[in-house]
């Protein structure tokens, strides 16, 4: 019997998201949010015993699961609870201010951050229409910080087009990031900081102090800084240090499994990106 232990993708993935939770913090996730739902508890167990979890839509403070279902608004969500508030209650929480953390994604997302889950094409001719953002709008201006995910950051080839996630301007902004066509943040009166980390399948970015642009802090152990830039419409910023990010232990690799024992955290990756494993 081999003694290798290997991660997965998906498992370095929510590693990847948790590490942006701190203790003592209030988090929220909204709906369609299987991963960060995985990574909020996987904190709370972990290295966030005292972070507040608001668990999805239901809010329910501090949540039990018995497992992390398949859909974010379940009823498994408010198990063994502490309380419970609506959802406008967690609105207002955060518009004033008191809301540490949320996380979003979207079918583009800009250079600064915007993201898009509206359409792609324009309001006067739309192509696609995507299923919209549900709060995002608000929260995305309101939270103190948020932190971005997408597993479709590697680019497709179809007819020697090239499709990207990752692109220099979002045809429309849902969720407001560092600097949008209106206007920068503070220009905007907006409550929070914005986005301060974008995971991805390939590497982990922060965004530069000055340009508020996308950069590269941490690589996968088998992706590379040109793999990065092929997969990205718009020029990253690269930091100084960037290098391979740091992996989960054993332990919490064995955490993640046993807390999420339906692998809804798998459910947002294609197939082939599965297939990456990690020694640890």
């Amino acid at each position: 019997m081999s003694d290798v232990f290997e991660a997965g993708l998906d498992e370095l993935f929510v590693y990847n998201i948790a590490k942006g939770i701190e203790d003592h913090t209030m988090v929220f996730h909204g709906v369609s949010s299987p991963i960060p739902m995985v990574a909020m508890y996987f904190s709370k167990l972990t290295h966030a015993k005292n972070m507040v979890y608001f668990g999805g839509v239901s809010s329910a403070i501090d949540p039990n699961p018995p497992f992390m279902p398949t859909t974010t608004n379940d009823w498994t969500m408010i198990q063994d609870r502490t309380a419970i508030i609506s959802v406008d209650k967690l609105f207002d929480l955060a518009q004033r201010g008191e809301l540490d953390r949320s996380f979003f994604s979207g079918a583009q997302i800009d250079k600064y951050g915007n993201q898009n889950v509206s359409l792609i094409g324009s309001p006067d001719n739309i192509k696609v229409k995507l299923p919209g953002g549900a709060g995002g709008c608000n929260l995305s201006g309101d939270c103190i910080n948020y932190t971005i995910w997408t597993t479709r950051h590697r680019v497709q080839k179809r007819k020697d087009k090239k499709f990207y996630t990752l692109v220099d301007k979002c045809d429309f902004v849902t969720n407001v990031g560092h600097v949008t066509p209106q206007g920068r943040r503070e220009d905007l009166d907006l409550v929070g900081n914005g986005p301060d980390w974008v995971v991805t399948e390939l590497c982990v970015f922060d965004f530069d102090p000055e340009s508020k642009i996308m950069r590269l802090r941490y690589l996968y152990p088998d992706t590379t800084v040109d793999d990065v830039i092929e997969s990205t419409e718009f020029e990253p910023i690269i930091h100084k240090d960037v290098r391979v990010m740091d992996l989960p232990t054993i332990e919490d690799v064995e955490i993640i499994r046993r807390i999420d024992p339906l692998n809804v955290r798998k459910r947002e990756h294609p197939k082939n990106e599965l297939e990456r494993k990690f020694e640890l």
